[in-house]
């Protein structure tokens, strides 16, 4: 399998949900390489607003970017009906990426409205706000303890700091019960 840049694939994908006119962001490590510091990332996490009649379409165009790719309709399915993930391997280059099913919570429609578009090789990507992107990863830290999380806010928050919209973190900080995580590593 040759060693690929995921960056070439995601530029596909994004390419993809445009043109079947499907709402997305980049999120996870392919979002902490633009907005903190670059690290190892394996998959492509997306978020999308995805519905069950673009199971088909959707799948069939994955399919159509090399050989043996992988797909399960009915993992999307299920993925749709409980807002969870599914994911998708990369026949070519054995990339792997995860599609989270966007939630109908206030905090989801907040992030989506918030994305932010980034060029990578001349084409658009929609990619979460580096805001958005701390609280998520707060979010999983707190769920599962995990330091990388925390490493990727941290590095988010010492390199975008200044830019970030401080009033805007501290609102969602509170209503997303890590305030106090976000305190430790940048107090407001």
């Amino acid at each position: 399998m040759p060693q690929a840049d995921p960056r070439e694939l995601l530029v596909k994908i994004a390419e993809i949900l445009e043109r079947l006119d499907i709402l997305y962001m980049i999120t996870g490590g392919m979002a902490v390489l633009v907005w903190g510091r670059p690290r190892f990332t394996a998959d492509i996490d997306i978020v999308a607003e995805i519905k069950e009649k673009h199971i088909n379409i959707l799948s069939k165009a994955l399919m159509a970017l090399g050989k043996a790719g992988y797909i399960n309709k009915e993992a999307m399915r299920e993925a749709i009906s409980r807002k969870g993930e599914f994911n998708f391997i990369d026949g070519e280059t054995g990339v792997k990426v995860d599609f989270w099913v966007l939630n109908d919570n206030l905090f989801a429609k907040s992030r989506i409205k918030k994305r932010v578009i980034k060029e990578i090789d001349n084409q658009k990507v929609y990619f979460v706000s580096p805001e958005d992107l701390i609280l998520s990863k707060l979010e999983w830290y707190q769920q599962g303890q995990s330091s990388r999380h925390l490493e990727d806010a941290e590095s988010i928050l010492k390199i975008s700091g200044d830019k970030l919209d401080k009033a805007y973190l501290k609102q969602w900080a509170e209503r997303l019960g890590v305030l106090e995580a976000l305190n430790k590593l940048w107090p407001l």
